[in-house]
């Protein structure tokens, strides 16, 4: 299933809680609550040590691609396969990429949309 954005971003602990009671009292009250899909780090180090070049690469070669094993993927990266195992690993825990019903990973988003603060 493909869909449309996720969100990945930068808030602390409590602004994470914040949304997420806001949108439990909207929801609660009637109100109609789109879905939101989001990756919140608690500062850019993580965020940057989490989402490196080499997984972002990942990412934009599965959703070009389609489908694909983990020993495709790592074959078609050039890259060891135990890393690759790793990378999807750590990307499917973010809701980044996904396993089909074959055990192929694949990316199920359209776009990856980044919001970085400067300030509070």
């Amino acid at each position: 299933m493909t869909r449309h954005v996720i969100h990945v971003g930068l808030d602390s602990l409590d602004g994470m809680g914040r949304h997420f009671i806001d949108t439990w009292r909207r929801a609660e009250q009637g109100e109609t609550v789109e879905p939101y899909y989001g990756v919140d780090f608690e500062d850019l180090g993580t965020l940057l040590a989490t989402l490196t070049p080499k997984r972002w690469a990942l990412l934009r070669y599965l959703r070009q691609h389609g489908p694909l094993s983990i020993y495709a993927l790592a074959k078609a990266l050039q890259r060891d396969y135990k890393r690759v195992h790793d990378d999807v690993r750590l990307l499917a825990e973010l809701m980044l990429i996904e396993k089909d019903e074959n055990g192929k990973v694949f990316v199920p988003w359209d776009e990856i949309e980044a919001h970085i603060r400067l300030a509070a």
